[in-house]
């Protein structure tokens, strides 16, 4: 059998299942003095029972609840028998039933002692553990007197077991209580302790910031230290700049003491020196006013030359055989020297026609024809565009000083006339043509006379007249292509200046912008293929430059318009050429050409014959140039002939027309000036 264990211990137990670990030891006293004994010493307060018991035996069970009476049995005393063993401690009504448990345990005592007789003393209990003596079954005396002692015993010890009984249930009461109050000390101090764990996590954060900053802080200083070092190091540079500037100051006072008697000395010269300043500003503003007075006589002069040179000029240019066309005949086509001899500018060109349907009377035939013409300049196949340039440049310069000037050219298909305008393709400086290099020659002189006190401003404008509808060659996007929506207006009530709507009028002050815009009118105009040439221009193309100057100084103001025309080439009609869809459309276009050439000339007749009426509004070319042709205007028209024999015709009747302009005179320009 497993040993017993002591009631207090039981209890203990019990009491501690039911608590939970506490980590801090309770430093509150207990209620009470018993419950600081042990178990031992729980054990010694039950001794002085043993004793009394000692001599009885074992006890029966005995029920706690209610007493009974024992069985009538005899307990033998016997010398060092065992005391009753002792009653574990249980919680509320489980202590009667440990109880009852303890003396259920009991082993039963030995055969009730035989009763002695009347009068006899009970028999001593045997030693070793014997059984006593029987009594005789006569001693009837002896047994009772045996039960009655037994039954004495047997209440004592019940009178005993309930005593202990009641003072563990008071154990066990304050014992609940001590586990109530522990209890309560426990979540306190389990608060407390997350209180001081969380104190101590804060702690060991601050510690761990404390730390990094104690790391940063001795960085700091050691690179404090190093640059006190290096500051040390720099103060000892300075004190000794500061030796050398000390030096130096001492020298520069001895210096400026120098100055200072220098300078007195130059005052007086400074004195006569401004005298000397205001004497030569005196000079300055009178070679101003003679310089102004010179320029305008410059301008006068240049336009008395341009007008003796006459207002209506005519130049005569034959462009060079291209590779792949046939070689002319000699005397073709010649260019006979002036008064002067060949060291003179050719003004004469000279052609031969042959007609094969004349023929002599001998069935011969007949000798070439030679016409001879002359006109202000010609140039031969190799005049290149420079040499071309020089010979108008000076009119060009006429619209910067107020001038309406100009420049077209006329001829048939394939001539070279939008070759001498706008040159060649590629950008090769040498074949530019005369409007890049009249817009270059402009800006270069409009700078010169920028010091002068002149300043300009300069806006272009590219139009095409293609059948009579005016188109803007400088629209981009959605307005490309939508010539009807511009019209020839006047820019105001009484204004004889005229502009057309719905066009681009574009600033320009540099060649980059004006070769853009010819670059952008070249993609927009109108081309077709003939039978002259295999890209031929079908339209009228007209860049005109909007000149304004002023001197904000005098008050003067000037400007005029520069108009540089490429006409579309000039045609007869073929009464015998069958007409297809293609061929109409052409002969729609040429109409309109012809028609406009025609009227070209008529006005040019009408300015020089003085007539009240001239018809500019029978085309919308002469209207747009209206005043570009007047009589306060500078006009020069280029005439562009075909070296080929086969184009022989269109080339006389261009040679023709030119000769007709070149015999009109036009009064004398006036200048527009404010």
């Amino acid at each position: 059998m497993e040993p017993q264990r002591s009631p207090l211990l039981e209890v203990k137990g019990n009491i501690e299942v039911k608590r939970p670990l506490v980590k801090a030891p309770s430093r509150l006293p207990l209620p009470g003095s018993r419950f600081k004994r042990g178990p031992d010493q729980m054990e010694d307060a039950l001794e002085p029972e043993k004793k009394r018991t000692r001599g009885l035996g074992t006890a029966p069970k005995i029920a706690t609840s209610r007493p009974r009476a024992p069985a009538l049995t005899t307990v033998p005393q016997t010398q060092g028998q065992t005391a009753a063993p002792k009653v574990p401690k249980k919680t509320g009504p489980r202590c009667s039933t440990a109880i009852a448990t303890v003396l259920k345990n009991q082993k039963p005592g030995p055969a009730a002692v035989p009763a002695q007789k009347p009068g006899t003393a009970a028999a001593p209990p045997m030693l070793g553990g014997k059984k006593p003596s029987k009594r005789p079954a006569w001693d009837l005396k002896g047994q009772l007197c045996d039960l009655t002692a037994e039954l004495k015993c047997y209440r004592e010890r019940t009178q005993t077991l309930d005593q202990e009984n009641q003072q563990l249930r008071d154990q066990l009461r304050e014992a609940q209580q001590q586990a109530t109050v522990l209890g309560a000390e426990r979540r306190t101090l389990e608060g407390e302790l997350a209180r001081v764990q969380a104190q101590a996590e804060q702690g060991q954060q601050e510690l761990g910031n404390l730390s990094a900053r104690v790391l940063e802080l001795e960085e700091r200083l050691g690179t404090q230290e190093s640059l006190v070092q290096e500051l040390q190091k720099e103060q000892l540079g300075l004190q000794e700049e500061r030796r050398g500037l000390a030096t130096r100051l001492e020298e520069q006072e001895r210096r400026l003491q120098t100055s200072e008697a220098a300078l007195s000395g130059s005052q007086a010269e400074v004195a006569s020196l401004r005298q000397e300043t205001v004497a030569q500003a005196a000079l300055l503003a009178e070679r101003g006013e003679r310089l102004h007075g010179l320029e305008m006589e410059r301008r006068r002069l240049h336009n008395q030359l341009q007008e003796l040179k006459g207002n209506i000029r005519v130049f005569c240019r034959v462009r060079p055989v291209l590779p792949g066309e046939p070689t002319p005949s000699p005397g073709f086509l010649l260019f006979p020297s002036g008064p002067g001899g060949p060291s003179d500018l050719p003004t004469r060109l000279s052609l031969s026609r042959s007609d094969e349907r004349r023929g002599t009377l001998s069935g011969a035939p007949a000798p070439p024809t030679r016409h001879d013409f002359s006109f202000d300049r010609v140039f031969p196949p190799g005049s290149g565009q420079d040499e071309v340039f020089e010979e108008i440049a000076m009119l060009v310069q006429s619209a910067l000083d107020g001038y309406p000037v100009c420049i077209f050219a006329y001829g048939q298909t394939g001539s070279g006339k939008t070759f001498t305008m706008e040159g060649g393709p590629g950008g090769d400086p040498q074949v530019e043509g005369l409007i890049p290099r009249a817009l270059r020659h402009l800006f270069s002189i409009a700078q010169e006379l920028g010091g002068q006190g002149w300043t300009y401003s300069f806006v272009a404008s590219y139009v095409e007249i293609y059948n009579e509808t005016v188109r803007d060659l400088l629209a981009t996007g959605t307005r490309k292509g939508q010539g009807g929506e511009c019209e020839i207006r006047r820019a105001g009530p009484g204004s004889e200046e005229l502009t057309v709507t719905n066009a681009r009028y574009v600033p320009v002050s540099c060649e980059k912008e004006v070769e853009a815009l010819l670059h952008l009118a070249r993609q927009n105009r109108a081309v077709a293929r003939t039978a002259q040439n295999e890209r031929s221009s079908r339209s009228h193309s007209v860049f005109q430059l909007q000149i304004s100057g002023e001197h904000a100084a005098r008050g003067l103001q000037c400007g005029a318009p520069l108009s540089l025309v490429d006409l579309a080439g000039s045609e007869r009609l073929d009464p015998g050429l069958a007409l297809g869809p293609g061929e109409r459309e052409r002969l729609r276009e040429t109409q309109a050409i012809n028609s406009s050439l025609s009227t070209l000339g008529l006005v040019i007749m009408a300015l020089s014959n003085k007539e009240s009426h001239v018809p500019y509004r029978n085309s919308k070319l002469t209207y747009l140039l209206q005043n570009s042709l007047g009589g306060s205007a500078k006009m020069l028209m280029f005439v562009n002939i075909s070296p080929l024999e086969e184009n022989v015709s269109e080339s006389l009747n261009s040679l023709r027309f030119a000769s007709k302009v070149n015999q009109c005179v036009i009064g004398t320009a006036q200048a527009n000036r404010k």
